[in-house]
């Protein structure tokens, strides 16, 4: 019978962690790409396959370093003494209050932090199980709440001061000059030395004892990345320096992605006859603002209306003065708070007539749905019952599929005319705008930081996610206190950043819709630094075995870099605010939802 306890409470607990785990992809890994994809560097499809890659080889090279802290540094296991029921119990109502908050928060688009998330929902749940005295509140060696809440205000510094250095020494080094384009490649392989030393210090140093690579003395260390670094550096200066020289240097629109392989030869390649009166063939990677006129002939009107439909409603003309800042010339209309809902709705409904034009799976999961809509009178009428049980099967699909063809960049501007419109047209109009030619190169840059940032994820959050996992795995299989120092097993790694780069791929979209350009100008020169510079502070703090929102460091190094614009008012404080807020608020409402959930299950009456 105590068996079957122990099993239901860990098949509960599982799913939780799980869950945990899937919002932890939808939150803080489409929070860290969303720089990438709206710098326009990558695409979103783009992303999802990049970071299942590195999220998955950060896990299994670095992830169980932050796992022992989350798993024993908050609750020691010696204050459950010999009862590993109220253990497994325990870390499966850490799980559930961590999942509910942020799965909320996810739905709602509130960008909120897992990490801290989790350790809230432990530090709360310890004090229901085993008493306020017995949780460690302090340093208590680098793992206690005290060294891991210290993050709180050291992480978004660190990155934000990392990121603005990288950024500084690209718009000296570049942008600043008079013809910026060679200094741009030329100086572009210090990135991959950047990248390949960090990634592979991270796995060096204290990062792999699988391997055995944490015994190793400091020589070997610094021969080891360092000559990494530097070997990625040598290869990007082989074969990509020549390729982007061809590319936007000497405008070759000819030039396939295959002729990368030629390497130095391509410097020998003509340039075309009219390259002076040519313009490289490279993306616009302006953020655009105004709307697009793009409605289908089955979509609502695009302009805003009552919410009965019984009659069109006009936007109020601004008063003289209102909202007249720098960058803003004359009126502008204003949208009441349910014409302003309603233009979003307007919007989504445009996506997806769109979407319901397209072949495929997901088109024909649209198209049902559509046409499959509830219609009068209660749920159990007939006819919706029918329509719900026609709706299941397009409902699963697009589930898996919805977030994939989501449109990020239109999102992200937000409406036109509407109080968040104006205030972004008044940030971007303090940000320097450089040429796109420059700028494309560092989008191949950025995709180098993108992937390096998302390594340092998988080897911060994803033992994050584990930890109470695998404590909740020996605690089942023992049938005793999980130890210490037991070693995290190697497929739950695999299975929980599995489960990140799931909730990423499928639901990301509903935070990185309200990321991005919506803190500060994006380009990929920034994206590249602002990742970079996160990258770096959540390798630095998972060498130390300390949890780290990777949200919050790459909030900071973007506003650090918003902030090398040379005014604040680059940046949308609005915005950052409710982030900081929303980070305030996650520390005491995580903690109650565990530490209740966690009381009512010890106090429960039982037999």
């Amino acid at each position: 019978m105590v068996l079957d306890a122990y099993t239901y409470v860990f098949a509960l607990g599982s799913m939780f962690a799980l869950l945990e785990a899937y919002n932890n992809g939808a939150n803080d890994v489409a929070n860290a790409w969303a720089t990438s994809v709206s710098s326009r560097s990558v695409t979103y499809r783009q992303a999802m396959i990049l970071c299942t890659i590195f999220e998955l080889t950060g896990a299994l090279a670095v992830g169980a370093r932050t796992a022992s802290t989350i798993k024993n540094g908050i609750i020691p296991s010696s204050a459950f003494g010999t009862n590993a029921g109220v253990q497994l119990l325990a870390f499966a109502c850490s799980s559930a209050g961590a999942s509910i908050w942020v799965m909320w928060c996810t739905r709602n688009s509130a960008h909120v932090s897992s990490t801290y998330s989790l350790v809230s929902s432990i530090a709360g749940v310890g004090v229901a199980a085993v008493g306020a005295s017995k949780v460690q509140w302090g340093w208590s060696g680098g793992s206690g709440l005290g060294a891991i809440f210290a993050g709180l205000a050291m992480a978004p510094f660190i990155s934000a001061c990392f990121a603005a250095i990288i950024f500084m020494l690209i718009k000296v080094t570049v942008h600043m000059r008079k013809n910026p384009l060679p200094w741009a490649v030329w100086t572009s392989p210090f990135f991959f030395l950047i990248a390949g030393t960090v990634c592979s210090l991270s796995i060096v140093y204290k990062g792999s004892p699988r391997l055995g690579l944490d015994k190793k003395p400091p020589w070997y260390i610094a021969s080891v990345s360092l000559g990494t670094g530097f070997g990625l550096a040598l290869l990007a200066a082989l074969f990509f320096v020549p390729y982007v020289h061809c590319k936007v240097v000497k405008k070759d629109q000819d030039l396939k992605i295959w002729n990368v392989f030629q390497g130095p030869l391509l410097f020998k390649r003509p340039a075309p006859e009219n390259a002076d009166q040519l313009q490289a063939h490279v993306p616009n990677y302006a953020v655009v603002q105004e709307p697009v006129d793009d409605v289908s002939s089955d979509s609502s009107s695009a302009k805003p209306h009552n919410t009965d439909g019984s009659e069109e409603i006009k936007p109020v003309a601004a008063s003289p003065g209102h909202d007249q800042e720098k960058g803003v010339i004359g009126l502008s209309p204003d949208y009441t708070y349910l014409q302003y809902q309603q233009l979003l709705r307007d919007a989504r409904e445009r996506h997806h007539a769109k979407l319901r034009k397209t072949k495929g799976p997901l088109g024909w999961a649209m198209r049902s749905l559509h046409e499959n809509q509830l219609g009068a009178g209660s749920i159990h009428e007939t006819h919706n019952l029918v329509a719900a049980v026609k709706r299941i099967p397009a409902m699963i699909v697009v589930a898996f599929l919805y977030g994939t063809h989501y449109d990020i960049h239109t999102a992200q501007v937000g409406i036109h005319n509407s109080p968040e419109g104006r205030r972004m047209e008044r940030v971007y109009s303090h940000a320097a705008k450089y040429s796109n030619e420059v700028e494309h190169l560092y989008s191949y840059v950025q995709v180098i930081t993108a992937c390096t940032a998302s390594f340092a994820h998988g080897a911060n959050d994803v033992g994050n996610a584990v930890g109470v996992w695998a404590g909740m795995y020996a605690a089942w299989s023992t049938g005793n206190p999980s130890a210490s120092k037991a070693e995290v097993p190697l497929w739950q790694l695999g299975v929980t950043a599995a489960t990140i780069c799931i909730g990423f791929i499928t639901y990301g979209y509903n935070i990185m819709k309200v990321m991005g350009n919506k803190l500060t100008y994006h380009s990929p020169s920034r994206g590249s630094s602002m990742e970079m510079g996160a990258a770096i502070t959540i390798l630095i703090f998972s060498q130390y075995a300390l949890p780290v929102s990777t949200s919050m460091c790459i909030t900071g190094a973007t506003v650090g870099v918003g902030l090398c614009n040379g005014t604040w008012k680059a940046v949308n404080w609005k915005r950052v605010g409710l982030l900081f807020f929303s980070w305030v608020m996650t520390v005491p409402i995580a903690g109650l939802i565990g530490g209740c959930l966690m009381g009512l299950a010890v106090n429960t009456p039982h037999w």
